[in-house]
């Protein structure tokens, strides 16, 4: 009889990188729960055969690899509006829910930082989490987007991928140089992206709050680079350029000063804000901040999104 007490000393220390792994995957923190959840499960039931051969941590990261796979067989890609067509002309025009298509989601950094005050491990825990990358990572077949993780974020040697995965050290590196291939030919969306407490940074996003709540389009406008996207899922249209980012928040956000609060948080190693429009939780906004403007605005408008970042539904 395997003691649970026992089992979860020496595996509770994982959890969080285990859902940082398992969201790289899936690209869902519902669905990354779900699996870190079947991968202690798992582990409980085959603990009493660990012989230790493998490290701890390498034999729960074969577990979460594999649930990650068998879940990956039966679902489709999650998505970003800009991974499905090209940048909308018209701002002004009725926006155009999509909630049956799998969405990606964001991931709150309160989730998978380790509970350390440790610099090096909270930028550790954040490598491999900007949405950009989560969100191209999409785009590889399964196995290649495993051994990509396991050896360009984790970096494992290929001899442990290979044992993990139980195939040999060429098909590892096959698999890698084949992930390289597609990734070479997809977007990816780059910018010289700082740390969020980088003070330069943190007067940018001080900026981009008093904007909002403040309704000032015009501040909003010079803040925006001349180039910014903005995307909100579920909605499918997005939009290139700062004219026409302005133009549609003119056009859809409440226009009186007070009406919006911002809410500082993070997510995907990212600065982010939950956003509440006359004191109700609307949308959680990641913002790849520069510390000479917003390059990009991904707002997911999901009100359920909140709790996960720790962040009330209403504040009033």
């Amino acid at each position: 009889m395997v003691d649970i007490d026992e089992f979860a000393v020496h595996t509770a220390q994982y959890r969080r990188e285990l859902l940082a792994h398992c969201y790289r995957m899936v690209g869902s923190v519902d669905d990354a729960e779900d699996l870190v959840q079947e991968t202690m499960l798992r582990a409980w039931r085959a603990y009493g055969d660990f012989e230790g051969r493998a490290s701890m941590r390498t034999w729960l990261y074969r577990i979460a690899t594999n649930a990650c796979l068998n879940a990956l067989q039966h679902s489709s890609r999650r998505v970003l509006p800009s991974g499905l067509s090209g940048p909308s002309d018209d701002p002004e025009t009725a926006p155009f829910l999509s909630n049956e298509i799998p969405w990606l989601q964001p991931m709150p950094d309160v989730r998978i930082e380790p509970e350390s005050s440790d610099p090096a491990a909270i930028v550790a825990a954040r490598e491999g989490m900007r949405l950009a990358l989560i969100a191209v990572w999409q785009y590889l077949p399964p196995r290649q987007r495993a051994v990509l993780i396991l050896r360009d974020v984790l970096r494992w040697k290929a001899s442990e991928v290979a044992e993990l995965l139980e195939v040999s050290v060429t098909a590892v590196n096959s698999t890698l140089q084949r992930a390289h291939a597609t990734l070479r030919q997809l977007p990816l969306a780059t910018a010289d992206i700082a740390e969020p407490d980088d003070p330069a940074v943190r007067a940018v996003l001080d900026r981009y709050a008093a904007a909002f709540e403040n309704a000032d389009m015009a501040a909003l406008t010079e803040l925006l680079k001349t180039d910014a996207v903005m995307e909100m899922p579920p909605i499918r249209e997005w939009f290139r350029g700062n004219l026409r980012i302005v133009r549609l928040i003119a056009t859809r956000c409440p226009t009186r000063a007070g009406e919006v609060q911002m809410v500082r948080t993070a997510a995907n190693g990212q600065p982010a804000f939950g956003f509440y429009v006359r004191g109700e939780a609307h949308s959680i906004h990641v913002l790849t901040a520069t510390p000479t403007g917003i390059e990009r605005i991904v707002s997911f408008h999901d009100s359920g999104l909140f709790e996960g970042f720790d962040l009330p539904k209403s504040l009033l």
